[in-house]
């Protein structure tokens, strides 16, 4: 095309591009051999209802983020208040702390500090190291230079040749006593399961009817129980456990309740008295004994009170602590197995819980209780016919308990001690796992504390007062080998030595000493299977099942110290606490769960404080406000720990070890929220 011709062309075009604005493709361009091409949508094309569209949801999309930033604000003002609220806490506990007595909880806590004030300097050691660059390539003392450099370079020598080959011997030994405990719970849990698979419960020879007297029972058939309740300054419960033991569907004549008051207090004196004055007015045989000489504690009031001339009218003993209320059908349920069983001592029973759901605390023992009573009592009670007496909600044959010694004040486990020595004298027990006691767990974790210290410290005080007489015994040599290496050097002793030397020293360690390696099947696998089967008996529970492991863990501090304390008699061990209730069990719910059974009479229905009398309900509040100001504690072992734990977990986290540095982080937080007493009843 010539020159004049390629500008008529582009003449023409423009025409047409000035006539209609709907073309889709534009020619322009001044150069003669190319023509620029530009690619138009026609105006006729374009939708005004996509406009509006886009136009809304642009906008939809900017409130979607401003919600999201707003929902982000949120949270870390959330956090930010509870950091805040966490530090005001710690602050306050720290304030009105008192420091530990001079005690083995002392001695273990000045260990501990000495541990933390180790791990911090080493961890100040590897951090210097780490940011010069020696954990990527290690120096040896000949290439080494600077003054620090050479101390690392012999640091790395003596770790690894004298520290780590003795800590990962101690690790080894730890992880075998791991194994064999594992292997234990699973055997337990398996016998658990064929029991239930082959639905083996004992049976009793006889069954008492429902009317007390008739279809061919006699009055005589009825033997003679004494109902014991043994108290000490239980205000908040008292009222409870004598009305439920009151309306036990029993002849009155074959049935003696002694409520046996060790309390200090006047005013809670007054007021046990005047509920079993209520009750005798009733027609209900019961008396009221209070010591003088309170020695013994608990064994020595049952003690006393089982040297009364009346017991030997008696053929059983049913006994109570003040915060459980039996079933009013709960002598005819246990009474009737020993009834042509003259080898059976005791029939025990099994607790059930009025505030297992009140707190996380709470929640947390229920797990831990469901797998003893569920599994651990009713396996031995099954195939060995022995376990620990629970020391309330249970019955004795008395001949059995004048057999076997009677209650020994040696001890603050003489619920164990006694079942101990009944079983070396050939007596037998059983377990019934349908037939259950209300009572309360203690809400506050200092209560709970108390509680477990003494549970671990006394085993370890019979351990070392009744081994010899385990090895003397007339005992089968497998009841022998039952008796010391299972029940209570397997479950009383090695169980807390591991829990706290792997978990609270030797893992922390090995983050430091690296030569020295801890699986983390040992660390995570194997535990998390291990507190599955533990949650089993209990799945409604199942979602607390890491709050739970943690726990445990945190616990292995006071265990480990109890089992120690009572191992080598250190003064703490003997020392008694009574574990504090607060009736949370409302007389209500004691009414309905009475009328669920059959009852003596139906006069036996009305509320147990119905004609208590105002004023002792006034001197109930009086004595109430009279009280010590309740508070929460500061733990300083527990918070000790917690910072040794997240020393170890920024140590691991150089190192790259996830799953070592998860379960430290985790675990230190817990232990920072257990030490500032955040896990229980929390008082302003």
């Amino acid at each position: 095309m010539s020159r004049s011709q390629n500008e008529e062309f582009q003449q023409w075009w423009n025409k047409q591009r000035d006539r209609s604005n709907h073309h889709d493709v534009l020619y322009t361009g001044d150069d003669e051999a190319f023509l620029t091409v530009e690619i138009r949508t026609p105006s006729s094309a374009v939708d005004p209802d996509k406009d509006r569209i886009r136009t809304r949801s642009a906008r939809q999309l900017s409130r979607l983020y401003l919600l999201k930033f707003k929902q982000l604000a949120s949270s870390f003002v959330w956090i930010g208040n509870s950091f805040l609220y966490l530090l005001r806490t710690a602050n306050r506990r720290i304030a009105n702390d008192n420091p530990p007595s001079v005690s083995s909880s002392a001695r273990l806590y000045r260990l501990i500090k000495g541990f933390l004030v180790l791990v911090v300097l080493l961890l100040c050691f590897e951090l210097a190291a780490y940011f010069k660059g020696w954990h990527f390539t290690p120096p040896s003392v000949a290439s080494a230079e600077v003054a620090l450099e050479v101390v690392y370079a012999w640091w790395l020598e003596i770790r690894a040749s004298y520290l780590a080959p003795p800590l990962q011997s101690l690790t080894n030994v730890c992880i075998v006593l791991f194994l064999i405990q594992s292997v234990d719970r699973l055997v337990l849990v398996l016998g658990c399961f064929w029991i239930k698979l082959r639905r083996i419960k004992p049976v009793a020879s006889m069954e008492y009817p429902t009317k007390l007297v008739g279809d061919g029972v006699r009055l005589e058939d009825y033997p003679m129980v004494i109902v014991q309740i043994p108290m000490c300054n239980e205000k908040e419960v008292y009222q409870q456990s004598i009305g439920a033991v009151c309306m036990l569907d029993w002849p009155r004549e074959r049935m003696l309740v002694q409520v046996l008051d060790d309390s200090s207090e006047l005013d809670v004196q007054q007021l046990i008295k005047a509920e079993v004055q209520k009750w005798q007015q009733r027609g209900v045989r019961i008396v009221y004994r209070h010591r003088l000489i309170r020695t013994g504690y608990k064994a020595g009031n049952l003690k006393a009170a089982m040297n009364c001339e009346y017991v030997k009218d008696y053929e059983f003993v049913a006994i109570f602590d003040a915060d459980f209320q039996p079933p009013a059908d709960f002598l005819k349920k246990t009474v009737p197995h020993f009834k042509g069983n003259d080898e059976l001592a005791l029939v025990q029973t099994r607790w059930a819980f009025v505030n297992k759901d009140e707190n996380l605390l709470t929640r947390l023992q229920n797990i831990n209780l469901s797998f003893h009573f569920e599994v651990e009592q009713q396996v031995n009670g099954v195939f060995i016919n022995f376990f620990g007496f629970n020391g309330t909600a249970g019955v004795w044959r008395i001949k059995a308990l004048e057999d076997c010694g009677g209650w020994l004040e040696r001890t603050t486990v003489e619920d164990m001690d006694i079942a101990v020595r009944a079983h070396l004298c050939g007596w037998k027990f059983i377990y019934l796992n349908d037939v259950k006691c209300l009572c309360e767990l203690p809400e506050s974790y200092e209560a709970y504390k108390k509680q477990q210290y003494r549970w671990h410290s006394g085993p370890m005080q019979l351990f070392r007062l009744c081994f010899f007489d385990i090895l003397r015994s007339k005992v089968s040599a497998a009841k022998k080998a039952n008796m010391i290496f299972l029940f209570f050097l397997l479950r009383k002793l090695i169980l807390p030595f591991y829990s706290f030397t792997l978990f609270c020293v030797i893992l922390p360690l090995t983050m430091f000493f690296p030569e020295a390696n801890l699986p983390s099947w040992v660390v995570c696998y194997i535990p998390g299977i291990m507190s599955i089967l533990n949650i089993i008996p209990a799945p409604r529970s199942f979602p607390f099942i890491v709050p739970y492991l943690l726990f445990e863990n945190t616990m292995s501090v006071t265990k480990f110290g109890a089992m120690i304390s009572g191992l080598f008699k250190f003064g703490s061990s003997y020392e008694w606490v009574v574990t504090k209730k607060l009736g949370r069990s409302s007389e209500a719910d004691l009414v309905a769960y009475a009328e669920s059974g059959s009852l003596v009479e139906s006069t036996t229905l009305q509320r147990s404080s119905s004609d208590s009398g105002l004023t002792e309900l006034s001197k109930l509040g009086a004595a109430k406000k009279a009280g010590k100001t309740k508070r929460n504690r500061l733990y300083r072992t527990e918070i000790a720990l917690a910072f040794i734990l997240l020393a170890a977990s920024v140590r691991s986290l150089l190192s790259a070890q996830g799953i070592h540095f998860y379960f430290l982080l985790f675990q230190g937080i817990t232990f920072v929220v257990v030490g500032l007493d955040l896990i229980g009843e929390q008082v302003s």
